[in-house]
């Protein structure tokens, strides 16, 4: 990834998005910027407008956290834009987000029979993992069902973004499809700025962005998120309509690497069709799916 082009898109999306009265300033006459003008942020930021200009031209290693504060305030950062934000200087410094040397693991965790002891305890629920390029390594027996439409034929590693960008089925298994797509991607770009030596990752960015328009649009966007918890809607090929409950867990021992949790609310519709998908996954054993990353 260019961090100087990547600090300077997101600096100039964040400005474009805040109006002169969101900052609670005079919006004036003859503007010809869409939201803030340059000079306003540094107002705001109590820095001068050549300071700022540097900033906003990639210029932010060195930069101290009393600035970036400032300049996050001052154009209204949310949690998660913040600390994108710490992170790009973070990288132009050269200093690894997880603070100890980067290294390639010679072993996925997927190949750990903890984690699928780990996976297999969640009975009712669907549990997967991730990794940072969106890859999906493990699953639990309901999880395998559950995915079956991004798994395939397991002939290549499953992949969420790949998937949603490229799969038609994907359109018929998010009936939220856009949304799913904002946060796919926003997902992407807190990931990229965390760790934007990831080569897997900025592969994985250049196949979509050579193979899908709107992956390329929301990439520009420079939108940032992550995923916490919430609920979504899916339309399973087997079971129908389901809404479920989602819940992160990061994985300490494989930094990069997160549970995704799926349920269902007790006794609504999509619980009754979570045990009928793994009654119907009961009936059609499969071996124990170990994934190997990169593959």
């Amino acid at each position: 990834m260019d961090n100087r082009a990547d600090v300077r898109e997101f600096l100039m999306s964040r400005r474009a998005k805040l109006t002169p009265e969101m900052a609670g300033l005079p919006a004036g006459t003859g503007r010809r910027v869409a939201g803030l003008r340059r000079s306003e942020v540094a107002m705001l930021a109590d820095v001068s407008v050549e300071y700022y200009a540097k900033l906003e031209r990639g210029a932010i290693a060195g930069v101290s956290a009393g600035v970036l504060d400032a300049v996050a305030r001052a154009l209204q950062l949310d949690d998660t834009e913040r600390a994108h934000l710490f992170d790009l200087a973070r990288a132009a410094d050269g200093i690894p987000v997880s603070g100890r040397p980067r290294r390639r693991a010679t072993r996925s965790p997927a190949a750990r029979p903890s984690l699928h002891w780990a996976l297999e305890a969640f009975t009712e629920g669907v549990a997967v993992v991730r990794n940072a390029q969106s890859d999906v390594i493990a699953f639990n027996a309901l999880g395998r069902a559950f995915y079956s439409p991004l798994i395939g034929d397991g002939g290549r590693t499953p992949n969420f973004a790949r998937f949603q960008f490229l799969d038609p089925a994907s359109r018929d298994f998010y009936p939220d499809w856009d949304l799913f797509a904002d946060m796919c991607v926003a997902m992407m770009r807190a990931e990229a700025g965390r760790d934007p030596h990831n080569r897997a990752l900025q592969d994985l960015v250049g196949e979509l962005s050579t193979q899908s328009d709107t992956f390329r649009r929301l990439w520009g966007a420079h939108d940032v998120r992550t995923h916490g918890a919430g609920t979504k809607r899916f339309q399973h090929p087997v079971v129908g309509e389901l809404t479920l409950a989602y819940e992160e867990f990061a994985i300490t021992a494989e930094p990069g690497h997160v549970m995704l949790v799926y349920t269902a609310e007790p006794g609504s519709p999509s619980a009754e069709r979570l045990r009928l998908l793994a009654s119907w996954a009961a009936d059609r054993p499969a071996p124990l799916q170990t994934i190997t990353e990169n593959s």
